[in-house]
């Protein structure tokens, strides 16, 4: 099926993203960062990095399986599909939503993303208030809130998330947003091979997510917590306004980062389907 003019010009701006993620060149810090990293977790005995690696990787399949049975978000999947009846009043299934216009289903979507952004700014603000129960929960917060926003993006493309493939592909769309920029492009490729399998019910690619760049991510929240406790006692009229600024920020970015990735994938595969490429 031929691409609206429209849909052209969105196919151009996901290429024009395309294009900056290939180019994108670490810098020297964020190079020796890297061989830092890999350097330091060689020191453990490969039997140990596995283990880690294969735990981490369980716990965010696990979650991630728990996110998409859980009620608020059946319930959002309702919710979904009411609005996408303010559009096509006949509209039942998510598979439905694939006849919205593209320009529809962008709405629909960057919805879901300004509501999950503020969800991760009030999160990350509370976790500033130096909480010590709010420190400790603060990774596995921000990681449903954009697990969640991950499969309702999907959702809103037409996507039942229920399936083994389709939970996975959530799952290596919220971990590459997790990832740092120059890192991206790897599991971009990766996510566009896996659209080109027969089988969209099994997940056959390769499940193995986190390895030893995917650890920075944890790092920075260490050092979150570090700046949280830092300034926490500087108070402004009361307020730790300056951990409170820092908590709601660093959950900001990573939300944005997340939500990027993740609408740029689910609007390609979309577009892709619709031009009958897969």
């Amino acid at each position: 099926m031929a691409l609206t003019e429209r849909e052209i010009k969105v196919w151009d701006e996901i290429a024009d993203w395309e294009d900056k993620l290939y180019q994108y060149e670490p810098g020297h810090f964020e190079a020796l960062y890297d061989k830092w990293i890999e350097q330091a977790f060689s020191l453990l005995p490969e039997s140990i990095r596995e283990q880690v690696f294969s735990k981490v990787d369980n716990w965010l399949f696990h979650l991630n399986a728990f996110v998409q049975g859980s009620q608020l978000q059946m319930e959002a999947r309702e919710s979904i599909l009411t609005s996408a009846r303010i559009f096509n009043p006949d509209i039942s299934t998510l598979n439905d939503l694939k006849g919205l216009s593209i320009d529809q289903l962008i709405y629909m979507a960057d919805t879901q993303i300004a509501r999950h952004r503020l969800y991760s700014v009030t999160q990350g603000g509370l976790t500033g208030t130096g909480d010590t129960l709010l420190l400790g929960s603060d990774l596995p917060a921000i990681t449903l809130i954009n697990l969640r926003l991950v499969q309702l993006i999907s959702m809103t493309y037409g996507n039942e998330v229920n399936t083994p493939f389709e939970l996975m592909l959530t799952l290596k769309a919220f971990h590459a947003g997790m990832m740092p920029k120059r890192m991206q492009k790897h599991v971009w490729e990766e996510m566009l091979q896996d659209m080109e399998t027969s089988d969209t019910f099994f997940y056959q690619g390769r499940d193995e997510l986190t390895n030893a760049s995917w650890l920075e991510q944890p790092i920075r929240q260490i050092l979150k917590a570090l700046s949280i406790s830092m300034f926490r006692k500087r108070l402004i009229k009361g307020l730790p306004l300056v951990s409170i600024a820092i908590g709601g920020t660093a959950n900001y970015r990573i939300t944005r980062n997340v939500s990027e990735f993740s609408h740029r994938f689910y609007q390609y595969r979309h577009l892709s389907e619709k031009r009958g490429v897969r």
